[in-house]
């Protein structure tokens, strides 16, 4: 099975983003081993879309910011699909829209640790597997940002934003490292995008009230995002690492 189809590791592939990703890499041969933190419904409905179009999927339950959770989303891949060549960090939180001075040490320890931790945890798995030093057969690692890194979301989410500035550090540094061992790291920096994230923060209508503010005049889509990650994993992208590239229709 390793021979005949990659294997991808999707971290919170069971909504939005995620799911997107899963979904278009099955359908362009890929393996999928997905993982949700609490969401199992929504995760095997993925699974269930994937394998009804004749591809391959599991999902895992697996909370981002637990090394034995990690751990065993990516040795469940080993056993059920083969080892990992891809890997899409996505796990993320908002968490509540909050001022500065609102933000709870709760939040933050929550929002940090998926986001940030999360990244990192996920990352060390995959290299123990791509690595070319190790014997591995190389790899590629698309982290999904965010525009708020650099829009900084004052009134909203600096808390959020913060954490995805982390992950654009987080992203040069590791593919500086990890390029002689044969790992491209990159990252997509998506913007307005219409998915659950916005309802889930308390800001069910946010698109709609925010999209005339983007030159394109409109929010993106998952499955936009997901085109582009699925670039950065190709053979197309060969010679792109450390990149991180903005999706967010101009703004």
């Amino acid at each position: 099975m390793q021979a005949q189809h990659p294997v991808l590791v999707v971290t919170g592939g069971s909504q939005g983003i995620g799911a997107a990703t899963a979904i278009l890499a099955a359908a362009r041969g890929y393996a999928v081993a997905l993982s949700y933190r609490s969401a199992e419904d929504h995760a095997e409905r993925v699974v269930r879309q994937i394998r009804a179009a004749g591809g391959i999927a599991i999902a895992v339950q697996a909370n981002a910011a637990s090394a034995a959770d990690t751990a065993r989303l990516f040795q469940t891949a080993d056993r059920e699909l083969g080892r990992a060549t891809a890997l899409v960090n996505n796990a993320g939180i908002t968490g509540p829209v909050a001022r500065l001075d609102q933000i709870t040490e709760a939040v933050l320890d929550d929002v940090l640790a998926t986001n940030v931790k999360g990244c990192f945890l996920a990352l060390r798995e995959a290299i123990a597997r791509m690595a070319t030093d190790l014997g591995g057969p190389g790899g590629a690692v698309v982290n999904v940002s965010s525009r708020a890194a650099a829009l900084g979301g004052p009134n909203e989410w600096v808390h959020y934003a913060a954490s995805k500035g982390a992950v654009d550090t987080f992203t040069i540094g590791a593919s500086k490292e990890l390029a002689p061992r044969g790992i491209r790291v990159n990252a997509v920096a998506p913007g307005l995008i219409d998915t659950e994230i916005h309802a889930k923060a308390g800001m069910p209508d946010r698109t709609q009230h925010m999209q005339s503010g983007v030159p394109m005049g409109r929010a993106g889509s998952a499955e936009e995002v997901a085109e582009a990650i699925l670039f950065l994993l190709s053979p197309q992208a060969s010679y792109i690492t450390g990149a991180v590239v903005p999706i967010g229709g101009g703004r």
